[in-house]
């Protein structure tokens, strides 16, 4: 059986979104990994890592690299309800825009929809 090591986020600037992630949720940034093209952040149970766009040819990824529409969802979980309505005002202030206000799913999660400063999606997630 495999596990989730890291999710990767290709980036315009991975410097600003990378620091956006590591001060909103309190991640620490990987500095063995840390590269010209490459931050990593350990998230506590796997790790979100941003690569420069340089990295699409780097990957071989070239004929790929259409970056429009959602491509992703990060998932970004928090310890109560609380939490989840105290984070939200704090992405706002530091560069994310607001698509759902939090509200409870219909599978019993309650959670809020927002873009990174990149237009990447990301959810806080309480699952209750």
């Amino acid at each position: 059986m495999g596990t989730l090591s890291y999710v990767n986020v290709f980036a315009k600037d991975i410097e600003a979104l990378s620091v956006f992630y590591r001060d909103l949720f309190g991640f620490k940034e990987i500095p063995e990994i840390r590269s010209p093209i490459f931050r990593g952040l350990d998230t506590g149970r796997s790790c979100i890592g941003f690569n420069a766009l340089d990295a699409y040819e780097l990957l071989k990824l070239d004929d790929y690299s259409d970056t429009k529409g959602c491509k992703f969802l990060l998932n970004i979980d928090v310890d109560s309800k609380e939490e989840v309505d105290e984070y939200v005002p704090k992405a706002l202030a530091s560069g994310a825009t607001l698509i759902k206000e939090p509200y409870t799913t219909y599978y019993n999660w309650y959670q809020s929809v927002l873009l990174d400063p990149e237009g990447n999606v990301f959810r806080i997630n309480h699952m209750m």
